[in-house]
């Protein structure tokens, strides 16, 4: 298996696309609502723990940058302030709308009760082919400790621990670029 992503990795990524990815996040934003899908785009449903923003943001710069539209349910003007049964109904339209789904594996993402609850609904209705889980370390030492049940699920790997490259997505044996893997049905 090639290496984990690693917190480093993920901040130079935000750092080199930084001009490039603030203009495809707020273009994306105003536009999400209002435009028809494209049958050329691809979109991934980020699973994630909110309060983990920078993480978030360094993760969606990382998708755009391999030309993906990445929905978050923060960025969603339908979904309300305060969670409640529209809040669930409105993450399972999205993530049934969306071609991909992948977990943002943090430690804080892997305890978290909607994290777990979106995964399940994911994996319902993405597995195995459109789901993966993009486990985050804290440096090139820390292993991933998520939970058992994860290792069912594709993982997306990076060839290096701190210079931005190629990224894959493993499973069982086999590894593919993940940007291939976008853009698979």
């Amino acid at each position: 298996m090639e290496k984990l992503i690693s917190r480093q990795l993920l901040a130079k990524v935000k750092t080199q696309n930084i001009n490039e990815s603030v203009r495809l996040f707020t273009e994306a934003k105003k536009t999400r609502d209002t435009r028809s899908k494209l049958s050329y785009e691809t979109s991934v449903f980020l699973s994630h723990k909110h309060d983990e923003t920078e993480i978030i943001e360094e993760a969606i710069t990382l998708l755009n940058s391999l030309g993906v539209d990445v929905y978050v349910d923060w960025q969603d003007s339908g979904i309300p302030k305060n969670t409640n049964g529209y809040t669930a109904t409105r993450i399972k339209e999205k993530i049934r709308e969306c071609n991909k789904f992948i977990l943002l594996a943090t430690e804080n993402a892997i305890n978290s009760k909607w994290c777990n609850w979106e995964l399940g609904y994911g994996d319902a209705n993405k597995y195995f082919r459109n789901i993966a889980i993009m486990p985050i370390t804290n440096s090139e030492d820390s292993s991933f400790s998520g939970s058992e049940y994860l290792q069912i699920y594709p993982v997306i790997t990076s060839e290096y621990y701190y210079t931005t490259g190629t990224y894959y997505v493993e499973f069982q044996n086999e590894k593919i670029k993940l940007e291939q893997w976008l853009k698979t049905k």
